[in-house]
């Protein structure tokens, strides 16, 4: 029933939404709601298995010169479009992982092309200036045409920086002088403090902690790694911080279903936040601050309710402690707002908000009180990296221009339905079906299951990602319509048959 209830829905979808053009390639209508005429393929084609005999080939070379165990299969990036990745064997497949949910509005988007076909840019693709001490003379115009047009609400100082990890790194380090600071009173460091710092002793390298969360990623870098909780492989050998690890909800799905249960697991949750943060200043190691995703990503796909989070903000006030929001996975529109922590309902929602992925470029947002007291103490050569705030403009353009976020939100809830659908029909193999607007994820009944599942839907055409212990992700560019929701499941569909 669900099955033929999916073909249908995908048959009417194409009538209504889609005319054919050339061969293999397919245009949105303009009579569409609310859209621009984009260029898209008609659906996956496969001409090999994945990866293919040149991708084997090509893998082989690369792993003369350095690791290759995480390599997938190699791109062909000319060819690819919108919310289709070509391989190099020619391979054309829907991709709903972008990159580890990096890819804003798709695979050259005409007007991306144009903006980087520009020759009023190419003084921008071809000097990469230190920012810190050098920026260019556009700067602070390009800055608040991108990055502070949507600036979290009460933040309007943004850091820029390369990457995510770098991000967070930096957003700790921010954290721990403002807090150092408050301790003294001042921001002047005694002559204790400049000597001990040059030994890694206290006072001058303080005993001060972040507090995460179990299941949290948020880099990989040496600081980062200390509140990274998803994967034993991301910290085995590395050195590390004894900060202070609460437990991330686990709830309960249908989530109206278990209402009562769900409080009490969050009220747990935040009552061991609350005893952590008095042992570890107990301890001597206070927490400076506290990190969270507002939904934990590689960990699984894991939510918590708004008033979790609220609750969250408020014991760190409470306490003392910054508040870091890290929206480097969250953030860019996947959710159905351009920040997770929008769906909050708050004013002042966090001191720091880290961003990174489809913001294109790395950085952190912060309140005033944040900014660091002195040169280079927050820096590094590039901090960032001009092009992509270029990019990121012309994405915002794109993404207000054709309401994106309205697009996210109607395919998000044709996915959502479409999963508790299958859900339903494969009752062993699929369960917790849960998401905010396309930023989805399902759990497999264990995880060799899932991981035959990703090859089986990546030979049929569909790239998908997998996070926490057996959790499927979807992370589609904000450019994947309804008649792209329907692709899916069709295949999808066809891959748990196969399994059932």
């Amino acid at each position: 029933m669900a099955s033929s209830l999916i073909s249908r829905h995908f048959a009417l979808s194409l009538q209504k939404n889609l005319w054919l053009s050339a061969p293999g390639c397919r245009y949105v209508s303009k009579a569409a709601p609310k859209t621009q005429v984009e260029f898209d393929y008609d659906g996956p084609s496969m001409k090999t298995s994945v990866p293919g005999p040149r991708s084997e080939e090509l893998t082989k070379q690369l792993g003369d010169i350095q690791n290759v165990g995480a390599v997938n299969f190699f791109c062909n990036y000319d060819e690819s479009r919108g919310n289709y990745l070509v391989d190099v064997d020619g391979n054309r497949m829907l991709d709903i992982y972008t990159q580890i949910s990096s890819i804003p509005i798709g695979y050259n988007h005409p007007a991306l092309l144009k903006l980087m076909s520009n020759p009023n840019n190419l003084s921008t693709l071809v000097n990469r200036p230190a920012l810190g001490i050098l920026p260019p003379e556009n700067f602070p115009e390009k800055l608040t045409e991108s990055l502070l047009s949507v600036a979290p609400s009460g933040m309007s100082r943004v850091q820029t920086m390369a990457c995510g990890s770098c991000s967070n790194e930096n957003a700790f380090k921010a954290m721990f002088i403002w807090y150092r600071n408050k301790e003294r009173g001042h921001n002047t460091p005694s002559d204790e403090d400049l000597s001990s710092c040059m030994i890694n002793q206290v006072p001058g390298c303080p005993e001060l902690s972040i507090l995460s969360f179990m299941g949290a990623f948020h880099g990989r870098t040496m600081g980062c790694l200390a509140t990274t909780h998803s994967k034993a492989i991301h910290k085995l050998d590395v050195p590390s911080f004894d900060w202070p690890i609460a437990p991330f909800p686990k709830l309960q799905y249908p989530l109206e279903e278990f209402t009562r249960e769900n409080a009490q697991e969050e009220a747990r949750c935040l009552e061991e936040v609350e005893d952590l943060i008095v042992k570890w200043r107990q301890k001597g190691k206070p927490v400076a601050g506290i990190v969270i995703e507002p939904i934990q990503a590689e960990g699984g796909d894991n939510h918590a309710s708004p008033d979790f989070f609220k609750s969250l903000r408020n014991i760190a006030r409470k306490h003392g402690c910054a508040f870091h929001v890290d929206e480097v996975q969250t953030g860019g529109g996947n959710t159905g707002k351009l920040w997770a922590h929008e769906h909050w309902g708050m004013d002042d929602p966090a001191d720091i908000v880290s961003f990174s992925k489809k913001l294109l470029t790395g950085g952190y947002y912060h309140k005033d009180e944040l900014q660091a007291d002195k040169a280079y103490r927050i820096f590094n050569t590039w901090m960032g990296d001009p092009t992509k705030n270029l990019l990121l403009a012309e994405v915002l353009n794109v993404i207000r221009r054709e309401n994106l976020l309205e697009e996210v939100t109607r395919s998000g809830k044709a996915l959502q339905n479409g999963l508790h659908e299958l859900q339903a029909q494969y009752p062993g193999l699929l369960s917790r079906a849960r998401g905010q607007g396309t930023f989805c994820a399902i759990d497999i009944c264990d995880d060799a299951t899932r991981s035959s599942i990703l090859l089986k839907a990546r030979d049929k055409g569909v790239l998908l990602g997998g996070c926490g212990d057996r959790s499927i992700r979807f992370r589609p560019a904000l450019v994947f319509k309804e008649y792209h929701v329907h692709i899916f499941l069709n295949i999808f569909n066809d891959v748990l048959a196969q399994h059932k």
